[in-house]
C-alpha cells in the first residue's frame, strides 16, 4: 500500500487527498480480528499519518458499526488525529517525574513558541505538538521527543535550538 508519494529528492510528502482504496485495504486485512475497530483505525492512521473524517463512513459499513460508534472511539483516544499530522511531530512528557522538573514551564514555553496547543498542527505544516504520558526517560525530565528521537533535561532555550535546527535549511553555494 502506498500512502506516501516519493518525490525526486527523495524527501517524503503528505499527499493531501486520503486514499480510499488504501483506507479499505487496511480494513479488509483486519475486520476479521475481535475488536476489530482499534486495529482498523490504528492501521489506518499508521499508513496515513491520520483517520480521515471522511472515511469514517467506509469504516463503519465495512465493519457493520454505526458513524456514531466509530467517531466516538476516534474521539475518545487522544491518539487518534482526524487531520494530517505536520511534518515534524512534537511530544511533551506530561509524566510525574517530568512535571516535578519544570514540564508545566516548558509545556506553555513550546506552545507560545509554535503557536499552537496540543493536538495542533501549526498553520504552515511543520509541526504538530501532542501530549505524551511517559517517554522512559525520567532520569532526565523534563522531556520531549522530536519525531523519533527523545531529548532530555529540556529547557526553554534547549527547545529554541531544537526548533531552529528544525527550521534550518541547508544551502548549497557554488
Amino acid at each position: 500500500m502506498h500512502i506516501l508519494s516519493r518525490e525526486s529528492e527523495g524527501s517524503m510528502r503528505r499527499d493531501t487527498e486520503w486514499d480510499r482504496r488504501a483506507v479499505a485495504e487496511i480494513i479488509d486485512q483486519l475486520k476479521d480480528k475481535p475488536g476489530a475497530l482499534l486495529p482498523v483505525l490504528h492501521g489506518i492512521q499508521d499508513g496515513l499519518g491520520y483517520i480521515p473524517p471522511d472515511s469514517v463512513t467506509l469504516i463503519a459499513e465495512r465493519l457493520n458499526l454505526s458513524r456514531a460508534e466509530v467517531h466516538g472511539v476516534i474521539s475518545f483516544y487522544h491518539h487518534f488525529r482526524t487531520s494530517p499530522p505536520g511534518r515534524h511531530r512534537v511530544e511533551v512528557c506530561r509524566a510525574e517525574s517530568c512535571q516535578a522538573m519544570g514540564a508545566r514551564h516548558l509545556e506553555a514555553h513550546v506552545k507560545r513558541r509554535l503557536g499552537i496547543d496540543y493536538h495542533q498542527t501549526t498553520p504552515d505544516g511543520e509541526f504538530s505538538l501532542e501530549p505524551v504520558y511517559c517517554l522512559g526517560n525520567c532520569a532526565c525530565s523534563p522531556s520531549i521527543r522530536l519525531g523519533d528521537e527523545i531529548f532530555g533535561r529540556m529547557d526553554s532555550q534547549a527547545f529554541d535550538d531544537l526548533l531552529d535546527e528544525c527550521q534550518t535549511v541547508a544551502v548549497e553555494v557554488k
